[in-house]
């Protein structure tokens, strides 16, 4: 893990949501709208994905709170076809390797005919966003973004993708917004037991990379996050003080059409 990747960062994301670890449940503010109930994930849910697919781990793995934000948004959030989510992360390991999410593609949403990207902005912890471009024998391009508190990753569309807590001493919590009518495909990164790399610890308790043989050779840039002046994104300000201040700044999440050529040779 980078070093300059602080888990410790204080960062505020512009909304009053908490996540407590011990009922592994969240609690919002009283002028913050969301569900009652976070959709826990469960270690048997993801299996197909990992490395070690019998492995033992927290259980659930992560907490998902989807439509959330200020009570006095929540209408402009609808009519933008937008959603904001908050998830949280067990500490711990799954097996050899971090806990992490499920590898998947959006699914393309009805209203724009697109599998639609997401930006993701990280609250709590240490994490790594791993990204491969196609779930195809040649992933053509891998990636795996370090990022802390603060920072922000771009989620292309159509691009395959997992999220990992690279702290196995502490939860991680991110935000993200991402299409209201979003949906998950999950059938062919199953039927290859997973992504194009696997993350586990290795002997010094350092992340390391495996390939999975059921992709040719790949290679893999791991990076920390960086800027996105390209989306007019102010890497100084919360994404959702963002989306506050200016929401057509963000409407390129649930209409990706707006920015069509900047997507044709992306690297996030």
């Amino acid at each position: 893990m980078n070093s300059d990747v602080s888990s410790t960062r204080k960062f505020d994301p512009g909304l009053g949501i908490h996540f407590d670890p011990q009922g592994f449940q969240f609690t919002y503010d009283a002028d913050v709208f969301g569900p009652p109930n976070a959709e826990l994930r469960r270690l048997d849910a993801i299996r197909a994905s990992l490395q070690d697919p019998q492995c033992s781990g927290p259980d659930p793995v992560y907490a998902i709170a989807m439509g959330v934000g200020r009570s006095e948004h929540e209408a402009e959030l609808k009519r933008r076809i937008l959603l904001y989510g908050v998830v949280a992360y067990a500490k711990g390991r799954l097996g050899n390797g971090p806990v992490r999410s499920q590898g998947h593609i959006h699914a393309v949403a009805p209203h724009c005919g697109w599998s639609t990207p997401e930006l993701v902005e990280i609250w709590e912890g240490k994490a790594i966003v791993y990204l491969q471009k196609v779930v195809a024998d040649d992933p053509e391009y891998c990636v795996a973004i370090e990022a802390g508190p603060g920072d922000l990753v771009v989620i292309p569309p159509s691009w395959a993708h997992c999220i990992i807590n690279a702290d196995q001493e502490r939860e991680m919590v991110f935000g993200a917004f991402c299409d209201r009518e979003y949906a998950f495909v999950y059938d062919e990164v199953r039927r290859r037991g997973g992504l194009a790399w696997f993350a586990k610890y290795g002997s010094d308790n350092k992340i390391e990379w495996i390939p999975n043989p059921a992709y040719s050779t790949s290679t893999l840039t791991v990076r920390s996050a960086r800027k996105y002046p390209e989306f007019r994104l102010n890497g100084e300000r919360a994404i959702y003080e963002q989306f506050a201040i200016d929401p057509d700044r963000l409407q390129w999440v649930s209409e990706p059409a707006i920015y069509e050529k900047l997507w044709e040779n992306f690297q996030p």
